[in-house]
């Protein structure tokens, strides 16, 4: 009896290290491989036009890289509640194949498809492959709670031994197509989906499995590099990258996490090497640190109803809001949900790192990392011409200069609407009292002390 599977694409966009992939491979004789543009995420998430293209050329190169495999890609519109009953229906489907996702959205997602396919007698099989472990496991190993530190996560992982192997790519996954299968199921343009390509930025970082795959490899090629790399000593604002480029390859899974663990390890086994936090190997784990955490926490990209948030009395200032307004999810390749929640609640201190007396000045992080102000003239335009002494500090220059620039401060650029080093110490005074409140973390750990012990740094040089 001839069967049927679909291997649903929704991360894990390759071929290689794809248990999923396989598994739809081995239990059927036509496999179709199905990624689906959910009207969720545009919705829900702030996908810029630069993602659109990401995407767009990822899906593009999984559909020729299946078609090296007897097999094609089909894309499919609508919400994927929808979409699947008809689907089942249509191509008589016993078999669903898919890579864990563990964000909010993707978790209730995935156990709504999962009842739709047993009232459809689908057999569903789901696998790990977008983390180097099981984030439940890791959980599991730690008690049933997330760790919360990362040594605690390093401990809990040594236990557990190492990242399981990458799989072998498919060498078959045969799909019976239609005639008309590009007219029905072809990858969109950007314009099909109502964008424009004039809008995109210089293409830098080509989408795909291909590319990932190539560019590690060039990465993996200058092994001194590897070895002595060391985070954070990059260069945070520079023009051209500092680390390797990889991370919109690992957030839409083009890049297996373990493929490029084993491949650093290969490295590593050679030669004297830095080590974990501030290693590869240790940037890695930064990524699974996050996103075991996020799977265990609730309104983890929230402050609110955010158990391992501190909840700050921020000020609620529609003004400044809108002057300031963050922009920052809109222009990322990478924009990875688990990765940025984490990840701004490290830098504000508000979970994680505690040493909320460390506040970065917009002026003297500028001065220390980038003298000349060279970003700065690169994406504000407007300031390009102002001397570097003035560069960070625009409204301070004298009118003389202003003109010479030709940018009027208030009028060219806005003027600034903070004092910096006012507002740093009335949020230090908020981030004191919330740590003072002796309530307990998300860990359940008291921090009876921090505050206290923090509180005789508090003149510390701004960073």
């Amino acid at each position: 009896m001839k069967t049927c599977a679909i291997h649903w694409f929704r991360k894990g966009l390759r071929l290689h290290d794809n248990p999923a992939l396989l598994a739809a491979c081995k239990a059927a004789d036509d496999v179709k491989p199905v990624f689906i543009l959910d009207p969720w995420f545009p919705k829900n998430a702030n996908v810029g036009i630069n993602r659109w293209r990401f995407l767009l050329q990822t899906l593009q190169n999984l559909d020729d890289n299946l078609k090296k495999v007897n097999s094609r890609l089909y894309v499919v519109k609508g919400k994927p509640n929808e979409v699947f009953p008809k689907l089942f229906k249509h191509w008589g489907v016993s078999h669903l194949t898919f890579e864990e996702d563990t964000e909010p959205y993707a978790v209730s997602r995935d156990s709504e498809i999962q009842k739709i396919a047993k009232e459809h007698n689908v057999e569903v099989t789901s696998c790990v492959s977008h983390t180097l472990f099981d984030t439940q496991r890791t959980i599991s190993k730690n008690g049933g709670k997330a760790p919360l530190t990362y040594q605690r996560l390093q401990t809990v992982l040594s236990s557990m031994g190492s990242p399981p192997k990458p799989v072998e790519s498919p060498t078959k996954c045969q799909t019976k197509t239609e005639p008309d299968h590009d007219k029905k199921y072809g990858v969109p343009s950007l314009e099909e989906l109502g964008k424009s390509p004039e809008d995109c930025g210089p293409l830098l970082f080509p989408g795909g499995e291909t590319e990932a795959l190539r560019r590690m490899e060039s990465m993996i090629q200058k092994k001194s590099w590897i070895c002595s790399f060391e985070k954070p000593k990059t260069e945070p604002n520079s023009l051209e990258p500092s680390t390797t480029v990889l991370s919109p390859y690992l957030k839409f899974g083009c890049l297996s996490p373990r493929l490029f663990y084993y491949k650093l390890q290969e490295v590593y086994s050679k030669a004297k090497h830095t080590s974990p936090p501030v290693s590869l190997h240790g940037q890695l784990l930064w990524r699974e640190f996050f996103y075991t955490v996020a799977a265990d926490t609730a309104n983890f990209d929230k402050m609110e109803g955010n158990p391992v948030c501190k909840q700050i009395p921020w000020d609620i200032n529609e003004e400044y809001l809108k002057a300031w307004k963050e922009v920052f999810e809109e222009y990322l390749l990478d924009a990875d949900w688990s990765l940025n929640a984490g990840n701004w609640m490290w830098l504000s201190a508000s979970a994680f790192f505690h040493q909320y007396f460390r506040v970065y000045s917009p002026i003297e992080f500028g001065k220390k990392t980038d003298k000349d102000g060279n970003y700065i003239r690169k994406y504000v335009p407007q300031l390009s011409k102002f001397p570097k002494a003035f560069i960070y500090e625009p409204w301070k220059a004298p009118l003389d200069i202003q003109k010479k620039a030709g940018c009027i401060i208030g009028k060219d650029y806005p003027k600034a609407i903070v004092n910096h080093d006012q507002m740093r110490k009335k949020n230090i005074e908020r981030m004191a009292n919330a740590y003072n409140s002796n309530k307990t973390d998300g860990g359940g750990e008291k921090r009876k002390s921090e505050a206290s012990s923090v509180q005789k740094k508090k003149k510390r040089k701004v960073e």
